[in-house]
């Protein structure tokens, strides 16, 4: 799959953009500010509803404005798709597939597919652990749209059930509330069950792709792996309560037996969690929220024996986080063999913040993509092995 044509009118810098696109390498070059990563964050954006920049929408309006359209044109196969996706301010976002007539933005899902690798990508790895957890959720849609519902739905219990617990905390918990929170806890025992589940299967889908890409980018004297941590592990801490646990993913299901939540089905884990809700209700009432969910989990990456989170270099950070993506990008191509699309991929300003050396060996895995969209300063930033089209952005556009 490859993009074939850009339009965006009132997206953050641009009144109206219109920009050409073929396979292969294309790499978009003008000065820091000039607007390159704006483009690549529209395309982003169409993949998955999300910046990877900010977390809402308002600053991808063109100021004045309140609404923004991104419009693309994508090719796999021989056949054309024409996506639409309108942006607003006061209300929710549209789109259209091929002019029809408008649907849910969520119904684009799936279609752009893209991985797309910035310097904010450090914070996969120096961040706080929702950065990992929004990695993994955006692969978990981009692979299978159905799970856009299955966040929606945990968010909206979430926020529902935390809205109880803070009336508790307030002072305002009755008697009536704790037949309503038991309530909350089976919709948000299967909510999170599901979430669960599939963010387990994707990191064992993931785990050996990270491996393979981080002995590629470097000299392969560390090995990467990564480990998701549940709320769920560790069952029951010494007061009662809900409590992280370490290793592999184990816990007691009661009988001293240890569990691996990866032999779980979604109903099992249903009734773990509502175990662990039971067990964790009177510090969630004292803290007046949710302890227990896959919104505290942790997808942790370990490099060598040490998390990588506090103990990597700088380029041994930066090699962790490019391998990420890249096992994100290895992933999609083994989807895309059974049906799927490979993804366009993206780097935004990546190359500037490697060194030489890995510098080459990213551009020599990514050279074979269907399509590879560049951003940089200056030519001098690119590898020689991604020699390909060359764009001039300038302040509004481009000049070819």
């Amino acid at each position: 799959m490859y993009l074939e044509h850009l339009s965006l009118t009132d997206f953050r810098s641009y009144a109206q953009v219109d920009l050409p696109l073929e396979p292969g390498v294309t790499v978009l070059v003008g000065a820091n500010g000039i607007g390159k990563t704006n483009l690549m964050e529209a395309i982003g954006y169409l993949a998955t509803l999300s910046s990877h920049r900010v977390s809402s929408d308002a600053p991808l309006l063109r100021f004045g404005t309140d609404r923004a359209l991104v419009r693309a044109r994508l090719v796999r196969g021989g056949q054309t798709t024409v996506l639409e996706l309108e942006i607003n301010a006061s209300r929710a976002n549209r789109g259209r597939i091929n002019r029809s007539n408008p649907v849910r933005a969520r119904d684009l899902l799936g279609i752009c597919q893209t991985v797309l690798f910035a310097p904010e990508d450090l914070a996969l790895v120096k961040g706080d652990p929702s950065n990992r957890r929004r990695f993994l959720d955006e692969l978990l849609v981009s692979l299978m749209p159905r799970h856009s519902a299955t966040r929606t739905d945990y968010d909206r219990v979430l926020k529902q059930r935390n809205a109880l617990l803070k009336s508790a905390r307030a002072g305002k918990f009755t008697a009536g509330h704790e037949a309503t929170l038991d309530v909350w806890d089976q919709h948000m025992a299967r909510a999170g069950a599901e979430l669960l589940h599939a963010r387990l299967e994707l990191v064992e889908l993931i785990s050996p792709h990270l491996a393979k890409a981080y002995a590629q980018l470097t000299d392969g004297s560390k090995d990467a792996n990564a480990v998701y941590r549940s709320t769920l592990q560790n069952l029951m801490d010494d007061d009662g309560g809900a409590a992280p646990g370490a290793g592999g993913g184990s816990l007691t299901d009661g009988s001293g037996a240890a569990e691996d939540l990866r032999d779980l089905t979604v109903e099992d884990l249903t009734g773990r969690y509502v175990q662990a809700f039971a067990a964790s209700r009177r510090k969630e009432l004292e803290r007046g929220i949710s302890l227990v969910g896959p919104h505290r989990d942790e997808l942790e990456l370990i490099l060598g024996e040490a998390p990588a989170k506090g103990y990597a270099s700088h380029g041994e950070t930066w090699s962790m986080c490019l391998s990420l993506r890249l096992a994100s990008y290895y992933v999609m191509l083994d989807d895309a063999r059974t049906g799927g699309s490979a993804p366009i991929l993206i780097l935004d300003d990546v190359f500037a913040e490697l060194d030489v050396g890995r510098r080459r060996k990213l551009a020599a895995i990514v050279s074979g993509a269907e399509q590879v969209l560049v951003t940089a300063a200056v030519d001098a930033d690119i590898p020689e092995e991604l020699s390909g089209r060359r764009v001039k952005v300038i302040p509004g556009g481009i000049d070819e």
